[in-house]
C-alpha cells in the first residue's frame, strides 16, 4: 500500500470514530448531567469537523503536480493543520462558556458511576486513536494528520482533566470542583492549539528541514559526490510530505556535461534514498567560476 493511501485511510476513518466518540461523551453527560462532561462532548463535536476537514485537504494534498502547482499540493495540508489548531482554540472557548455559567450554581452529577465508566472508555480509545495518528504523521511526514493526531490528544487530556474533577467533587462534596477543574483543563487546551498554529504556520512559510534532516541530506552529498570539488549554498524547504532541496555542485571545468548529470543523478538517487519525498535541484559549477565552497566531505 502507497503512503497517500494510507494516509487516506486513516484520516477517513478518524470521522466514523470521532462520530462514535462524540455518542458516547454526550451519552455520559446525558446520565449524569455534569458540565464538565458536556464541556468534553463539545470539544468532540468540534473533533467530528476537524477529522472531515483533515480527510478532505489530505486528499487534495495528494493530487499529482499539475500546469498551475509544478510543485504539488502538498502545503494543503499546512492549511488544514492551521484549521485544526484553531477548531481547538474554539473548543477551548466552547468549554469556558459553559464551565462559567456552571460556576453559579455547581450541582454534584447524578449516576456518577456509569457517566465516568462511560467517558472512560470513551477516553481510552481516543488516546489509541490519536497515539496512532501521530505516530502515522510523523512516518508518512503528514502535518494534517499529526494535527489531527495532537487534536485527539487535547481532547483525551480534557477527558482525563474532566474524570479528575469530578472524582474530586465526588470524594469532598464540593461540586463547583466540577466546573473549575474544566476551565483548567480548557486553558491546557488553548495552549496545545496555539502549539498546533504556530508549527502549521511554519510550515507555511517553508521552514527548514530539522538538524537531522540536515545532517542526513549532508552526508549522502558526501557520500555519492565523487568527482565533484565542493557545494555549496544548500537550501532546504518542507511541504508537507515533500521535502524540496537545492545546493550548488562545484566540478572540474574540463569535465563533460554528461559527467556532471552522471554525478547529479546519484546525488539525487542517494538523497531520496535518505530522505524519502525529497526532491532536488542542483545547479553546476565550473571550479573555475567559484573562489569557495563547503567541500563535499563535510
Amino acid at each position: 500500500m502507497n503512503e497517500n493511501k494510507r494516509v487516506m485511510q486513516l484520516a477517513f476513518w478518524g470521522i466514523p470514530l470521532s462520530l462514535g466518540i462524540l455518542g458516547l461523551k454526550m451519552l455520559a453527560w446525558y446520565v449524569t448531567g455534569s458540565v464538565a462532561l458536556l464541556s468534553d462532548g463539545l470539544e468532540s463535536t468540534v473533533n467530528v469537523i476537524a477529522a472531515v476537514i483533515a480527510w478532505m485537504v489530505i486528499g487534495y494534498a495528494a493530487k499529482p503536480a499539475d500546469d498551475d502547482h509544478p510543485f504539488g499540493h502538498y502545503k494543503a495540508e499546512y492549511v488544514s493543520a492551521v484549521i485544526e489548531g484553531v477548531l481547538i482554540v474554539v473548543a477551548a472557548l466552547l468549554i469556558v462558556q459553559e464551565a462559567v455559567g456552571a460556576l453559579a450554581s455547581p450541582t454534584l452529577p447524578e449516576a456518577p458511576v456509569l457517566g465516568l465508566a462511560i467517558n472512560f472508555a470513551a477516553a481510552v480509545i481516543n488516546a489509541i486513536w490519536a497515539f496512532t495518528l501521530i505516530r502515522a504523521g510523523r512516518k508518512y511526514r503528514s502535518p494534517a494528520l499529526k494535527a489531527d493526531g495532537e487534536h485527539v490528544l487535547s481532547d483525551v487530556i480534557t477527558s482525563v482533566g474532566v474524570l479528575v474533577g469530578l472524582l474530586l467533587a465526588l470524594a469532598t462534596g464540593y461540586a463547583i470542583l466540577d466546573p473549575v477543574m474544566a476551565i483548567i483543563v480548557a486553558i491546557n487546551i488553548l495552549f496545545q492549539g496555539w502549539k498546533v498554529i504556530s508549527h502549521s504556520v511554519s510550515g507555511l512559510m517553508d521552514h527548514v528541514v530539522s538538524a537531522e534532516e540536515e545532517a542526513t541530506i549532508k552526508a549522502a552529498i558526501a557520500a555519492h559526490a565523487a568527482g565533484a570539488l565542493n557545494v555549496h549554498h544548500l537550501r532546504s524547504r518542507q511541504a508537507g510530505r515533500a521535502t524540496f532541496i537545492a545546493f550548488d555542485l562545484v566540478v572540474p571545468a574540463a569535465m563533460t556535461v554528461g559527467e556532471a548529470h552522471d554525478i547529479c543523478d546519484r546525488l539525487e538517487q542517494a538523497i531520496e534514498a535518505a530522505l524519502p519525498g525529497a526532491q532536488c535541484t542542483i545547479h553546476v559549477e565550473p571550479d573555475s567560476e567559484t573562489a569557495h565552497g563547503v567541500r563535499v566531505t563535510m
